[in-house]
Protein backbone atom coordinates (compact mmCIF):
# COMPACT_ATOMS: atom_id res chain seq x y z
CA UNK A 1 0.00 0.00 0.00
CA UNK A 2 2.97 2.12 1.03
CA UNK A 3 4.34 1.31 -2.54
CA UNK A 4 1.21 2.41 -4.54
CA UNK A 5 0.42 5.38 -2.07
CA UNK A 6 4.25 6.60 -3.16
CA UNK A 7 4.36 6.06 -6.61
CA UNK A 8 0.92 8.20 -6.83
CA UNK A 9 2.43 11.13 -5.27
CA UNK A 10 5.75 10.73 -7.74
CA UNK A 11 3.47 11.09 -10.66
CA UNK A 12 1.40 13.55 -8.78
CA UNK A 13 4.52 15.51 -8.22
CA UNK A 14 6.11 15.33 -11.71
CA UNK A 15 2.81 16.28 -12.94
CA UNK A 16 2.38 19.38 -11.12
CA UNK A 17 6.05 20.11 -12.25
CA UNK A 18 5.28 19.70 -15.87
CA UNK A 19 1.94 21.93 -15.85
CA UNK A 20 4.12 24.46 -13.75
CA UNK A 21 6.56 24.59 -16.44
CA UNK A 22 4.06 25.26 -19.19
CA UNK A 23 1.26 28.02 -16.73
CA UNK A 24 5.21 29.92 -17.10
CA UNK A 25 5.56 29.71 -20.50
CA UNK A 26 1.85 30.82 -21.04
CA UNK A 27 2.55 33.89 -18.49
CA UNK A 28 6.00 34.59 -20.26
CA UNK A 29 4.11 34.60 -23.54
CA UNK A 30 1.18 36.69 -22.14
CA UNK A 31 3.46 39.47 -19.91
CA UNK A 32 5.85 40.01 -22.84
CA UNK A 33 3.12 40.71 -25.46
CA UNK A 34 1.62 42.85 -22.19
CA UNK A 35 5.12 44.88 -21.10
CA UNK A 36 5.18 45.77 -24.90
CA UNK A 37 2.29 47.72 -24.75
CA UNK A 38 2.86 49.09 -21.72
CA UNK A 39 5.81 50.25 -22.53
CA UNK A 40 4.35 51.75 -25.97
CA UNK A 41 1.44 53.25 -24.01
CA UNK A 42 3.72 55.20 -21.10
CA UNK A 43 6.19 56.39 -24.06
CA UNK A 44 3.26 58.01 -25.99
CA UNK A 45 2.14 59.26 -22.22
CA UNK A 46 5.54 60.58 -22.41
CA UNK A 47 6.11 58.59 -18.72
CA UNK A 48 9.28 58.14 -19.59
CA UNK A 49 10.85 56.41 -16.60
CA UNK A 50 8.07 53.31 -16.78
CA UNK A 51 8.42 53.32 -19.72
CA UNK A 52 12.27 52.44 -19.81
CA UNK A 53 11.61 49.86 -17.23
CA UNK A 54 9.37 48.33 -19.15
CA UNK A 55 11.44 48.26 -22.61
CA UNK A 56 14.71 46.60 -20.11
CA UNK A 57 12.21 44.06 -19.35
CA UNK A 58 11.38 43.45 -23.19
CA UNK A 59 15.26 42.88 -23.55
CA UNK A 60 15.60 40.55 -20.75
CA UNK A 61 12.66 37.89 -21.96
CA UNK A 62 12.78 38.21 -25.48
CA UNK A 63 14.05 35.66 -27.74
CA UNK A 64 14.72 37.76 -31.07
CA UNK A 65 17.68 39.92 -30.99
CA UNK A 66 15.70 42.06 -33.48
CA UNK A 67 12.91 42.13 -30.62
CA UNK A 68 15.79 42.98 -27.60
CA UNK A 69 17.52 45.41 -30.57
CA UNK A 70 14.10 47.33 -30.89
CA UNK A 71 13.73 47.48 -27.15
CA UNK A 72 17.02 48.80 -26.55
CA UNK A 73 16.43 51.53 -28.99
CA UNK A 74 13.52 52.62 -27.49
CA UNK A 75 15.01 52.60 -23.79
CA UNK A 76 17.79 54.45 -25.32
CA UNK A 77 15.36 57.66 -26.43
CA UNK A 78 13.69 57.27 -23.18
CA UNK A 79 16.71 57.94 -21.48
CA UNK A 80 17.78 60.47 -23.69
CA UNK A 81 14.19 62.28 -23.27
CA UNK A 82 15.22 62.01 -19.49
CA UNK A 83 18.56 64.00 -19.93
CA UNK A 84 20.14 60.78 -18.49
CA UNK A 85 22.78 60.59 -21.68
CA UNK A 86 25.09 58.02 -20.17
CA UNK A 87 21.98 55.44 -20.28
CA UNK A 88 21.45 56.32 -23.77
CA UNK A 89 24.77 56.00 -24.75
CA UNK A 90 24.73 52.60 -23.20
CA UNK A 91 21.42 51.29 -24.47
CA UNK A 92 22.31 52.83 -28.07
CA UNK A 93 25.18 50.56 -27.91
CA UNK A 94 23.43 47.61 -26.71
CA UNK A 95 20.80 48.15 -29.90
CA UNK A 96 23.89 48.12 -32.56
CA UNK A 97 24.99 44.59 -30.87
CA UNK A 98 21.66 43.18 -31.52
CA UNK A 99 22.16 44.26 -34.95
CA UNK A 100 20.72 47.48 -35.41
CA UNK A 101 21.46 49.53 -38.69
CA UNK A 102 19.21 52.05 -39.37
CA UNK A 103 21.71 55.09 -39.35
CA UNK A 104 19.28 57.84 -41.57
CA UNK A 105 16.91 56.93 -38.75
CA UNK A 106 19.60 57.20 -36.00
CA UNK A 107 20.99 60.46 -37.17
CA UNK A 108 17.32 62.43 -37.21
CA UNK A 109 15.51 60.97 -34.14
CA UNK A 110 14.36 63.86 -32.47
CA UNK A 111 13.80 61.82 -29.11
CA UNK A 112 17.89 61.60 -29.75
CA UNK A 113 18.81 65.50 -30.44
CA UNK A 114 20.38 65.89 -26.93
CA UNK A 115 23.33 63.12 -27.74
CA UNK A 116 24.79 64.77 -30.75
CA UNK A 117 26.54 67.52 -28.40
CA UNK A 118 28.46 64.18 -26.81
CA UNK A 119 31.81 63.52 -27.79
CA UNK A 120 30.50 60.17 -28.14
CA UNK A 121 28.27 60.26 -31.08
CA UNK A 122 30.39 60.84 -33.83
CA UNK A 123 31.95 57.65 -32.86
CA UNK A 124 28.53 55.74 -31.89
CA UNK A 125 27.24 57.06 -35.95
CA UNK A 126 30.88 55.60 -37.44
CA UNK A 127 30.31 51.96 -35.96
CA UNK A 128 27.25 51.98 -37.90
CA UNK A 129 27.72 50.28 -41.07
CA UNK A 130 26.39 52.51 -44.17
CA UNK A 131 23.07 51.79 -45.03
CA UNK A 132 22.16 49.55 -48.36
CA UNK A 133 21.23 51.73 -51.61
CA UNK A 134 18.00 51.25 -52.78
CA UNK A 135 17.80 49.62 -56.39
CA UNK A 136 15.96 51.27 -58.46
CA UNK A 137 16.34 47.83 -61.12
CA UNK A 138 13.31 45.23 -60.83
CA UNK A 139 16.19 42.79 -62.48
CA UNK A 140 18.55 43.03 -59.51
CA UNK A 141 16.04 42.36 -56.79
CA UNK A 142 16.44 38.96 -55.06
CA UNK A 143 14.07 36.67 -54.41
CA UNK A 144 15.11 34.74 -51.23
CA UNK A 145 13.52 31.19 -50.56
CA UNK A 146 16.43 29.73 -48.08
CA UNK A 147 14.37 30.11 -44.54
CA UNK A 148 11.59 27.99 -45.48
CA UNK A 149 14.19 25.08 -46.75
CA UNK A 150 15.44 25.76 -43.38
CA UNK A 151 12.09 25.44 -41.59
CA UNK A 152 11.45 22.04 -43.06
CA UNK A 153 14.51 20.91 -42.14
CA UNK A 154 13.86 21.93 -38.10
CA UNK A 155 9.94 20.46 -38.95
CA UNK A 156 10.97 17.07 -40.23
CA UNK A 157 13.57 16.96 -36.89
CA UNK A 158 11.35 17.71 -34.65
CA UNK A 159 8.78 15.39 -35.62
CA UNK A 160 10.92 12.74 -34.82
CA UNK A 161 12.83 14.50 -31.68
CA UNK A 162 8.66 16.52 -30.68
CA UNK A 163 10.61 16.83 -26.25
CA UNK A 164 13.12 18.52 -28.23
CA UNK A 165 11.36 20.97 -30.34
CA UNK A 166 12.37 24.48 -29.10
CA UNK A 167 16.11 23.49 -29.29
CA UNK A 168 15.66 21.68 -32.72
CA UNK A 169 13.60 24.89 -34.19
CA UNK A 170 16.07 27.63 -32.62
CA UNK A 171 19.29 26.03 -33.95
CA UNK A 172 17.65 24.77 -37.55
CA UNK A 173 15.88 27.76 -38.36
CA UNK A 174 15.69 30.90 -35.94
CA UNK A 175 19.15 30.44 -35.52
CA UNK A 176 19.83 30.50 -39.62
CA UNK A 177 17.23 33.01 -40.10
CA UNK A 178 18.41 35.44 -43.03
CA UNK A 179 17.86 39.30 -42.32
CA UNK A 180 14.47 39.53 -43.85
CA UNK A 181 13.31 36.40 -41.51
CA UNK A 182 15.05 38.44 -38.84
CA UNK A 183 12.94 41.68 -39.18
CA UNK A 184 9.50 39.32 -39.69
CA UNK A 185 10.29 37.33 -36.06
CA UNK A 186 10.70 40.56 -34.31
CA UNK A 187 7.50 42.23 -35.30
CA UNK A 188 5.43 39.51 -35.98
CA UNK A 189 6.09 36.23 -34.14
CA UNK A 190 6.23 36.63 -30.06
CA UNK A 191 8.19 33.98 -29.24
CA UNK A 192 9.60 30.75 -30.23
CA UNK A 193 7.59 29.03 -27.83
CA UNK A 194 4.60 30.45 -29.38
CA UNK A 195 6.05 29.30 -33.22
CA UNK A 196 5.90 25.95 -32.37
CA UNK A 197 2.35 25.72 -30.40
CA UNK A 198 1.82 27.25 -33.58
CA UNK A 199 2.76 24.32 -35.88
CA UNK A 200 2.25 21.51 -33.20
CA UNK A 201 -1.45 22.28 -33.01
CA UNK A 202 -2.07 22.17 -36.89
CA UNK A 203 -0.28 19.06 -37.59
CA UNK A 204 -2.91 18.03 -40.51
CA UNK A 205 -2.13 21.74 -41.79
CA UNK A 206 1.43 21.32 -41.92
CA UNK A 207 1.60 17.73 -43.33
CA UNK A 208 -0.06 19.34 -46.10
CA UNK A 209 1.19 22.41 -47.36
CA UNK A 210 4.87 21.39 -48.01
CA UNK A 211 4.56 21.38 -52.06
CA UNK A 212 3.12 24.45 -51.72
CA UNK A 213 5.30 26.41 -50.01
CA UNK A 214 8.22 24.68 -52.04
CA UNK A 215 6.64 26.31 -55.36
CA UNK A 216 7.86 30.32 -54.50
CA UNK A 217 10.62 29.12 -57.41
CA UNK A 218 7.51 28.64 -59.85
CA UNK A 219 6.09 32.19 -59.02
CA UNK A 220 9.42 34.16 -60.11
CA UNK A 221 8.98 35.05 -63.34
CA UNK A 222 5.69 36.65 -62.50
CA UNK A 223 7.00 37.98 -59.83
CA UNK A 224 9.79 39.80 -61.62
CA UNK A 225 7.36 40.53 -64.49
CA UNK A 226 5.33 42.59 -61.90
CA UNK A 227 8.55 44.62 -60.82
CA UNK A 228 9.48 45.67 -64.57
CA UNK A 229 5.75 46.40 -65.06
CA UNK A 230 5.58 48.80 -62.24
CA UNK A 231 9.56 50.92 -62.96
CA UNK A 232 7.57 51.07 -66.43
CA UNK A 233 4.61 52.90 -64.49
CA UNK A 234 6.54 54.86 -61.92
CA UNK A 235 10.38 55.69 -62.09
CA UNK A 236 10.88 56.80 -59.27
CA UNK A 237 10.73 52.94 -57.91
CA UNK A 238 12.65 50.94 -55.32
CA UNK A 239 13.26 47.19 -55.71
CA UNK A 240 14.03 45.46 -52.73
CA UNK A 241 14.68 41.85 -52.15
CA UNK A 242 12.18 39.52 -51.28
CA UNK A 243 11.83 37.47 -48.20
CA UNK A 244 9.77 34.31 -47.84
CA UNK A 245 9.62 32.75 -44.55
CA UNK A 246 7.42 30.56 -42.35
CA UNK A 247 5.22 32.29 -39.74
CA UNK A 248 2.78 31.86 -37.21
CA UNK A 249 -0.26 33.09 -38.81
CA UNK A 250 0.65 36.70 -37.80
CA UNK A 251 1.21 38.12 -40.97
CA UNK A 252 1.20 36.54 -45.05
CA UNK A 253 3.34 40.17 -45.64
CA UNK A 254 4.89 43.39 -44.29
CA UNK A 255 8.32 44.97 -45.28
CA UNK A 256 11.25 46.36 -43.56
CA UNK A 257 14.52 47.94 -44.71
CA UNK A 258 15.98 44.59 -45.45
CA UNK A 259 13.06 44.16 -48.23
CA UNK A 260 9.79 42.24 -48.77
CA UNK A 261 8.63 39.78 -45.99
CA UNK A 262 6.30 37.28 -47.03
CA UNK A 263 4.30 34.56 -44.97
CA UNK A 264 4.71 31.54 -46.83
CA UNK A 265 2.93 29.60 -45.00
CA UNK A 266 -0.62 31.45 -45.08
CA UNK A 267 -0.02 31.44 -49.39
CA UNK A 268 -0.31 28.17 -49.43
CA UNK A 269 -4.05 26.95 -50.19
CA UNK A 270 -5.25 24.65 -52.61
CA UNK A 271 -5.86 21.02 -53.46
CA UNK A 272 -5.54 18.40 -50.93
CA UNK A 273 -4.38 20.99 -48.22
CA UNK A 274 -6.12 20.62 -44.85
CA UNK A 275 -7.58 23.31 -43.30
CA UNK A 276 -10.39 21.86 -40.82
CA UNK A 277 -8.16 22.58 -37.63
CA UNK A 278 -8.55 26.28 -38.86
CA UNK A 279 -10.97 28.83 -36.96
CA UNK A 280 -12.97 30.84 -39.42
CA UNK A 281 -10.54 33.67 -39.07
CA UNK A 282 -7.27 31.42 -39.49
CA UNK A 283 -8.89 30.65 -43.02
CA UNK A 284 -9.49 34.02 -44.21
CA UNK A 285 -5.82 34.61 -43.37
CA UNK A 286 -4.74 32.16 -45.50
CA UNK A 287 -4.85 32.27 -49.06
CA UNK A 288 -4.12 29.83 -51.97
CA UNK A 289 -0.74 29.58 -53.41
CA UNK A 290 -1.50 30.85 -56.81
CA UNK A 291 -2.12 34.62 -55.29
CA UNK A 292 1.89 34.62 -53.56
CA UNK A 293 2.78 36.72 -56.77
CA UNK A 294 0.09 39.28 -56.35
CA UNK A 295 1.13 39.43 -52.11
CA UNK A 296 4.55 40.33 -53.45
CA UNK A 297 2.95 42.82 -55.64
CA UNK A 298 1.25 44.54 -52.84
CA UNK A 299 4.18 44.72 -50.44
CA UNK A 300 5.83 46.22 -53.42
CA UNK A 301 3.53 49.47 -53.28
CA UNK A 302 4.14 49.56 -49.25
CA UNK A 303 7.70 49.64 -49.84
CA UNK A 304 7.11 52.58 -51.54
CA UNK A 305 4.91 54.75 -49.73
CA UNK A 306 7.72 56.55 -47.17
CA UNK A 307 6.83 59.94 -49.12
CA UNK A 308 3.33 59.60 -47.65
CA UNK A 309 1.77 61.83 -44.76
CA UNK A 310 2.10 59.97 -41.51
CA UNK A 311 -1.44 60.67 -40.41
CA UNK A 312 -3.48 59.01 -37.74
CA UNK A 313 -6.76 58.99 -39.41
CA UNK A 314 -8.74 55.76 -40.44
CA UNK A 315 -9.26 57.41 -43.77
CA UNK A 316 -5.27 57.39 -44.28
CA UNK A 317 -4.72 53.80 -43.06
CA UNK A 318 -7.71 52.47 -45.49
CA UNK A 319 -6.05 54.50 -48.70
CA UNK A 320 -2.80 53.06 -47.85
CA UNK A 321 -3.66 49.16 -47.78
CA UNK A 322 -6.21 49.78 -50.76
CA UNK A 323 -3.86 51.51 -52.42
CA UNK A 324 -1.22 48.60 -51.94
CA UNK A 325 -4.16 46.16 -53.17
CA UNK A 326 -4.96 48.38 -56.32
CA UNK A 327 -1.29 49.00 -57.50
CA UNK A 328 -0.57 45.84 -56.98
CA UNK A 329 -3.34 44.42 -59.26
CA UNK A 330 -2.41 47.09 -61.67
CA UNK A 331 0.91 45.39 -61.79
CA UNK A 332 0.30 41.87 -61.30
CA UNK A 333 -3.40 41.28 -62.81
CA UNK A 334 -5.24 40.56 -59.53
CA UNK A 335 -5.93 41.96 -56.38
CA UNK A 336 -4.14 40.26 -53.29
CA UNK A 337 -7.70 40.06 -51.29
CA UNK A 338 -9.99 39.33 -53.97
CA UNK A 339 -12.23 36.85 -51.54
CA UNK A 340 -12.94 39.82 -49.13
CA UNK A 341 -13.50 42.32 -52.56
CA UNK A 342 -16.05 39.04 -53.75
CA UNK A 343 -17.58 39.07 -50.37
CA UNK A 344 -18.62 42.82 -50.52
CA UNK A 345 -20.28 42.72 -53.74
CA UNK A 346 -24.18 44.27 -53.20
CA UNK A 347 -23.29 45.71 -49.51
CA UNK A 348 -21.13 48.25 -51.16
CA UNK A 349 -23.06 51.18 -49.65
CA UNK A 350 -24.13 49.96 -46.02
CA UNK A 351 -20.05 49.59 -45.68
CA UNK A 352 -19.37 52.91 -46.88
CA UNK A 353 -22.20 54.48 -44.61
CA UNK A 354 -20.54 52.02 -41.56
CA UNK A 355 -16.96 53.70 -42.37
CA UNK A 356 -18.02 57.06 -42.79
CA UNK A 357 -18.51 57.03 -39.07
CA UNK A 358 -15.00 56.24 -38.22
CA UNK A 359 -13.01 57.57 -41.06
CA UNK A 360 -11.77 61.19 -39.97
CA UNK A 361 -10.92 58.99 -36.19
CA UNK A 362 -8.03 57.02 -34.97
CA UNK A 363 -10.48 53.84 -35.47
CA UNK A 364 -7.98 51.45 -37.51
CA UNK A 365 -8.90 48.39 -35.65
CA UNK A 366 -12.13 49.01 -36.91
CA UNK A 367 -11.15 48.04 -40.42
CA UNK A 368 -8.04 46.57 -40.58
CA UNK A 369 -6.14 43.77 -38.71
CA UNK A 370 -9.56 42.59 -37.45
CA UNK A 371 -9.57 39.24 -38.15
CA UNK A 372 -10.53 38.20 -34.26
CA UNK A 373 -13.99 40.17 -35.07
CA UNK A 374 -14.10 37.84 -38.48
CA UNK A 375 -17.40 35.91 -39.24
CA UNK A 376 -19.41 34.48 -42.49
CA UNK A 377 -21.77 37.81 -41.52
CA UNK A 378 -18.58 40.02 -41.13
CA UNK A 379 -15.59 39.43 -42.98
CA UNK A 380 -12.76 41.62 -41.75
CA UNK A 381 -10.63 44.10 -43.55
CA UNK A 382 -13.06 45.98 -45.36
CA UNK A 383 -10.84 48.86 -44.78
CA UNK A 384 -8.40 47.21 -47.83
CA UNK A 385 -11.25 47.62 -50.08
CA UNK A 386 -12.80 50.95 -49.11
CA UNK A 387 -9.13 52.28 -49.90
CA UNK A 388 -9.34 49.95 -52.94
CA UNK A 389 -12.02 52.01 -54.57
CA UNK A 390 -11.07 55.46 -53.67
CA UNK A 391 -7.72 54.95 -55.47
CA UNK A 392 -9.09 53.25 -58.18
CA UNK A 393 -11.58 56.11 -58.79
CA UNK A 394 -8.98 59.03 -58.69
CA UNK A 395 -7.02 56.92 -60.91
CA UNK A 396 -10.07 56.75 -63.32
CA UNK A 397 -10.74 59.79 -63.04
CA UNK A 398 -7.08 61.54 -63.67
CA UNK A 399 -6.04 61.82 -67.82
CA UNK A 400 -2.41 61.79 -66.92
CA UNK A 401 -2.38 58.19 -65.37
CA UNK A 402 1.75 58.01 -64.47
CA UNK A 403 0.95 61.83 -62.40
CA UNK A 404 -1.95 60.08 -60.72
CA UNK A 405 0.07 56.73 -59.76
CA UNK A 406 2.99 59.89 -58.49
CA UNK A 407 0.69 62.08 -56.58
CA UNK A 408 -1.33 58.44 -55.10
CA UNK A 409 2.28 58.20 -53.71
CA UNK A 410 2.94 61.26 -52.41
CA UNK A 411 -0.32 62.03 -50.69
CA UNK A 412 -0.24 64.90 -48.16
CA UNK A 413 -3.96 65.70 -47.73
CA UNK A 414 -6.30 62.40 -47.11
CA UNK A 415 -9.88 64.42 -46.97
CA UNK A 416 -8.74 66.20 -50.57
CA UNK A 417 -7.53 62.82 -51.92
CA UNK A 418 -11.11 61.60 -51.30
CA UNK A 419 -12.70 64.60 -52.35
CA UNK A 420 -10.56 64.59 -55.92
CA UNK A 421 -11.38 60.66 -56.48
CA UNK A 422 -15.01 61.16 -56.60
CA UNK A 423 -15.84 57.38 -55.32
CA UNK A 424 -19.13 58.95 -53.60
CA UNK A 425 -20.61 59.75 -56.95
CA UNK A 426 -19.58 56.73 -58.07
CA UNK A 427 -20.83 54.85 -55.31
CA UNK A 428 -24.00 56.57 -55.80
CA UNK A 429 -24.20 54.97 -59.35
CA UNK A 430 -24.31 51.33 -57.65
CA UNK A 431 -27.45 50.01 -58.03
Amino acid sequence: MKKIIFSILLVLTVLALILNQFFKKEEKELSLNQIKKEATNFYNSKKYNQATNKYLKVIELSDFESQKQSAAYNAACCFALLKKTDSAFILLEKAIAFGYKNKEHLTTDSDLKILHNSSKWEGLIARIPKSKTLNSDPELAEIITKDIHHFWEAYDLSEKKPNNAREIYKEYYFDKASDGMKDYVGSKISSINYFIKHIESRPKLYRSIRANTLKVDDHRKEIQQSFKNFKAIYQEAKFPDVYFVIGAFTSGGTVSSAGLLIGTNQMSDGKNVNTEELTFREKMLMNKSKFLPHVVAHELIHFQQNEMKRDTITLGYAIKEGMADFLGELISGETANRKIFDWTIGKEKQIWADFEKDMYFNRYSNWIANSGSASKDSYPDLGYWIGYEICKSYYENFNDKKQAIYNMLHIEDYRKFLTESKWEAKLEKIN
